[in-house]
């Protein structure tokens, strides 16, 4: 029987069983098209770097002796559509049975069923050999639970896979270092340069904009630096244990206008493509850590850990217990537009501009800046999820839908009304002076609440609470910034909002 098997952009997964069969007679398809490319603006070291990694993935399955067909963008017969891609494929070569790996997005995931439907041949679909839960394992879990605390998930998790357990018990002696990991970085320790590679992708480039694909953000199209061979991200995970795993958890949530990315990994595209496993990632930095247990501490890991382990599979399991209705969720009903100045980083504020300029020169921002920074911002101003969606899951190179979804209107801007975040992620200017030294040499004034000299994030995050105040009430970690709003002077806090009002009618003045 004639197979035709689709492997998507972010299915690279080379130690996929499919690869493990003998399949003279299987033909794999791996395409570029304006569906993916078109749905949502991306950035163009996004786009950039899945072509560039599916090119690859495609040369090594030919080298295996697999029977491969890669459509780029202008080959003569890439209709740019999914299904009639494949529709093409099935009648040119005789194919008697079409296969695909179960997709992590909701919207290919339904085209595919509908065209599985409409074929006049077999189909089947696989796992993808990946996450380390099913979709439904945590819907399961929780099932009958009056929350989905992350916390009870992630433990669940450390005992099922016996990941830093000893006896039984947590290695350490408790579950979570989270307290341990919000240390300011001051400059010291050095952070060591990251492990770049300096590719030459301007054909890449050049094939993408002959397109007419829209694309936003920067490249230095002589020296891209994502990994996006399984050697190169082997290399990235090695590079990270050997010289920032030291240092990891004590400064993750920490930010400065200087360092684009501090002790992070820049793992996660590797791993949202499958170019590396979740296991083995995690594997590689827990043996790390047991051969070096006198100069890395345990915090360190467990923080690294608990990203992947608990964050990771998490955010998969809420999406697909709650989709599609979660991507129209808007608990809160704001409906602002995302200011201008997310596309451009022009703006005074220091920590917005570094935020923004970072990610428009990267594709990348850290957790932290992307939740309390870029995404306090927009939910203080009171943005439709809509819009922040779109423009997250368009800027970053590890956004898929199935991650950034669930991160930005659960974590982000608490529009599922608190199914992720047990409160909304939000603050004045403090805690971003606490975290960092964007306040440092800023146009604002993070000591100050009112005046044209005034931080803006002091008036925005008073004035939201006063506006959504009825949907927090009862909220226990709520209460007590509610009861401070309460107590405050009413002209003190009608001078904040008139004050607040100004900058949300306004973002990009300011």
């Amino acid at each position: 029987m004639k197979t035709l098997r689709l492997i998507l952009g972010d299915q690279l997964n080379h130690k996929h069983s499919w690869y493990r069969s003998d399949d003279k007679d299987t033909l794999y398809f791996i395409a570029e098209m304006r569906q993916e490319t078109d749905y949502v603006t991306h950035h163009i070291q996004k786009v950039v770097a899945f072509f560039e990694a599916m090119e690859t993935f495609a040369g090594w399955l030919r080298a295996r002796g697999k029977q491969v067909i890669h459509y780029r963008l202008d080959h003569s017969e890439n209709t740019q559509a999914l299904g009639s891609n494949i529709a093409r494929l099935i009648h040119a070569h005789g194919i008697q049975k079409f296969e695909y790996q179960l997709p992590d997005e909701y919207r290919l995931d339904q085209q595919l069923k509908q065209l599985a439907d409409d074929l006049s041949i077999p189909s089947e679909a696989f796992d993808s050999e990946h996450f380390l839960t099913n979709r439904d394992e945590l819907a399961e879990f929780f099932q009958g639970k009056e929350s989905l605390l992350m916390e009870s998930f992630y433990r669940h998790m450390r005992r099922k896979h016996n990941i830093l357990m000893e006896n039984g018990e947590p290695v350490g002696g408790q579950w979570n270092f989270d307290k341990s990991n919000r240390n300011k970085w001051k400059g010291n320790p050095p952070i060591p340069h990251a492990r770049g590679f300096r590719k030459d992708v301007r054909e890449t480039v050049t094939r993408i904009e002959s397109a007419g694909v829209n694309t936003f953000g920067r490249i230095d199209a002589e020296h891209f630096s994502w990994p996006t061979t399984r050697e190169d991200c082997l290399s990235v995970l090695h590079h990270f244990c050997e010289h920032l795993l030291v240092h990891f958890g004590d400064f993750q949530d920490a930010m400065d206008p200087d360092e684009t990315f501090l002790f992070h990994s820049r793992l996660s595209f590797a791993m949202n493509c499958k170019l590396l496993h979740p296991r083995e990632v995690i594997d590689a930095v827990i043996y790390h850590w047991q051969q070096h247990r006198k100069s890395i501490s345990i915090n360190e890991v467990e923080g690294f850990v608990r990203q992947i382990l608990g964050w990771r599979e998490y955010m998969r399991g809420v999406y697909w217990r709650e989709m599609p209705g979660y991507a129209r969720s808007n608990r809160l009903h704001n409906h602002r537009e995302l200011p201008a100045f997310y596309w451009t980083a022009d703006t005074k504020m220091n920590c917005l501009h570094h935020a923004i300029d970072n990610s428009l020169d990267h594709a990348y921002a850290h957790h932290i800046q992307r939740l309390m920074i870029t995404g306090n911002f927009a939910l203080l101003t009171q943005v439709h999820p809509n819009h922040v969606d779109a423009w997250y899951l368009g800027i970053y190179i590890d956004a898929i839908e199935w991650v950034e979804i669930t991160n930005t209107r659960g974590m982000s801007q608490f529009a599922d009304g608190g199914l992720v975040a047990t409160k909304p992620y939000i603050s004045s200017g403090s805690y971003i002076n606490k975290m960092s030294n964007y306040c440092q040499g800023c146009r604002y004034n993070v000591k100050e609440k009112l005046g044209e000299d005034a931080c803006p994030f002091n008036s925005l995050y008073w004035n939201f609470l006063a506006d959504k105040r009825e949907h927090f009430q009862g909220n226990h970690r709520m209460a007590m910034m509610l009861s401070l709003l309460e107590k405050m002077d009413t002209e003190e806090l009608k001078a904040l909002q008139d004050r607040a009002r100004q900058i949300i009618r306004n973002p990009d003045s300011f």
